[in-house]
């Protein structure tokens, strides 16, 4: 059902819009290609994917730092396939991956499409919890710094999703009303239930499709977004 009450929209961007698991894959290739070639690139992606997604969701509740957020995904990965390395090798690593991985702009299918549609007739905007230098990078790479009126980070709010004072600050930088606003993203907690306790709608972006409530709005591919706008 069309909401047509709707005038705002709100985006979340890693794994939303900009994929972030291709994008991080390919920063992987170019980092251990040229420094660690007997590392096997599948088998570390496999081991690192649910660890960063992991160490994402206590530096989202404060239980851990921007520093350890970027030390412990490494080391754990590593440590997962019996891999020896230096903390030493691993900052530098941290780095380089912070510096390449924003120059990949691989998005999911249908992203253009899909702000090319809602463009004329909704303001776009993005809520990440992402780090500010880092974003906005991918948002540039990516070529779609166009579409959105704002772009809020947690840096900016002060605080990370699902708390709600990083969608208030949204909404008023972005001078929206929450009755006429909607919220989309891969984060059942961080976008769809924060918007929702914040007084936003929400739609779930449930890409691997699992099974959610069925009051939960949600979508499988991008594009099916324009069943609700």
């Amino acid at each position: 059902m069309k909401h047509t009450h709707i005038k705002d929209v709100f985006f979340d961007l890693d794994h939303t819009l900009w994929d972030f698991d291709k994008n991080s894959g390919l920063t992987f290739e170019r980092i251990f290609n040229d420094k660690y070639p007997e590392i096997q690139i599948v088998d570390f992606i496999e081991k690192y994917v649910p660890i960063n997604q992991a160490c994402w969701k206590q530096f989202q509740y404060d239980q851990i730092t921007h520093e350890e957020l970027r030390y412990n995904r490494l080391k754990h990965s590593f440590d997962a396939i019996s891999y020896a390395i230096s903390d030493e090798e691993i900052e530098k690593i941290a780095v380089e991956y912070i510096t390449f991985l924003p120059q990949n702009n691989h998005l999911f299918d249908g992203t253009i499409e899909l702000l090319e549609y809602l463009k004329p007739n909704y303001n776009l905007h993005i809520i990440t919890n992402g780090f500010a230098e880092v974003q906005f990078k991918k948002i540039n790479s990516s070529k779609i710094g166009s579409y959105f009126q704002t772009i809020t980070n947690s840096e900016m709010a002060g605080v990370k999703k699902p708390n709600p004072i990083i969608f208030d600050f949204a909404i008023n930088l972005a001078k929206a009303k929450k009755a006429n606003s909607i919220m989309i993203g891969d984060s059942l907690d961080a976008d769809v239930q924060g918007a929702l306790d914040a007084g936003l709608e929400a739609v779930f972006f449930n890409e691997s499709n699992i099974d959610v409530e069925p009051h939960i709005k949600q979508i499988n591919y991008l594009l099916e977004l324009k069943k609700y706008l």
